[in-house]
């Protein structure tokens, strides 16, 4: 059956996530040096580390696995909404920034400004937003695709910062249906909101594939739904899971051949 539409997942896939979270840290780091004297390097190390582990001992982690959002974006995310999750998701959120950079402060200083808990989040929050960008040939790609294909955007996350993030792309005109894990409820590797994008296309899933970096959640996922996949191994967000992929791919300008092959052979 030939191929019509495309799913592609969004945080380092189209957009870059985790390496702009690490810049991010060096930046406040260098910041943190300036203002208060410490080493950056050991900062930013301290900082990212204290920030995963008070995510992962933190109240809200339950539902941030299930929508897929991550200790680096509780440093920046709105997590606008007045469901009770991410009510709660918010609430959580304003001390666990102050608490993490309080704590990589505190690793290399007996005292500090009373004020510097509350700056340095601030200063990750704008830079973080600052310098979004996409991974090299993401929009080309996307460009000559929309003209082949129905494309949708299946992204986990918080509401309003997927779509914070999908409105800096500036590829949102280019899909014909996005679903954000958190406006749903429930996230990769379900196969239900994969199934939802197959209806609102109007395409069986032997018509569809899926194009996303992690095996867990993109991978998984399309293989619960029934839909075939390529995995972009892009360095600094790799995972390990019991998944394999159909095609794997380290830049996105091979996307197109693979298409192309697959092509030639359900036309035979």
């Amino acid at each position: 059956m030939a191929l019509r539409a495309l799913f592609f997942d969004l945080d380092d896939t189209l957009a870059v996530d985790e390496a702009v979270s690490h810049e991010t840290f060096a930046h406040v780091a260098a910041v943190a040096s300036s203002r208060f004297g410490v080493d950056p390097a050991l900062f930013a190390r301290d900082s990212m580390a204290i920030a995963r582990e008070l995510w992962s001992e933190g109240e809200c982690r339950p539902y941030c696995r299930s929508i897929g959002i991550s200790a680096f974006e509780c440093l920046w995310g709105g997590f606008k909404g007045e469901s009770t999750e991410l009510t709660a998701l918010r609430n959580w959120a304003q001390a666990y920034r102050r608490e993490v950079f309080a704590k990589a402060l505190s690793a290399q200083l007996e005292k500090f400004p009373a004020d510097a808990p509350e700056f340095l989040p601030a200063e990750f929050a704008s830079t973080r937003r600052a310098r979004q960008r996409l991974l090299p040939g993401a929009r080309e790609l996307i460009v000559q695709l929309a003209s082949q294909y129905s494309l949708a955007l299946l992204t986990n996350g918080a509401p309003d910062l997927q779509r914070e993030k999908i409105a800096a792309t500036g590829l949102e005109p280019f899909f014909k249906a996005i679903a954000v894990s958190g406006e749903y409820g429930i996230g990769k590797p379900k196969p239900e909101i994969f199934h939802h994008l197959v209806g609102e296309l109007g395409v069986s899933v032997d018509e569809a594939i899926m194009v996303g970096n992690s095996l867990e959640r993109d991978i998984a996922g399309a293989r619960n739904a029934g839909i075939r996949s390529i995995w972009i191994r892009v360095p600094g967000s790799e995972e390990h899971a019991e998944v394999s992929p159909d095609h794997t791919i380290t830049a996105l300008n091979e996307i197109p051949a693979i298409l192309e092959q697959f092509q030639a052979i359900v036309g035979k």
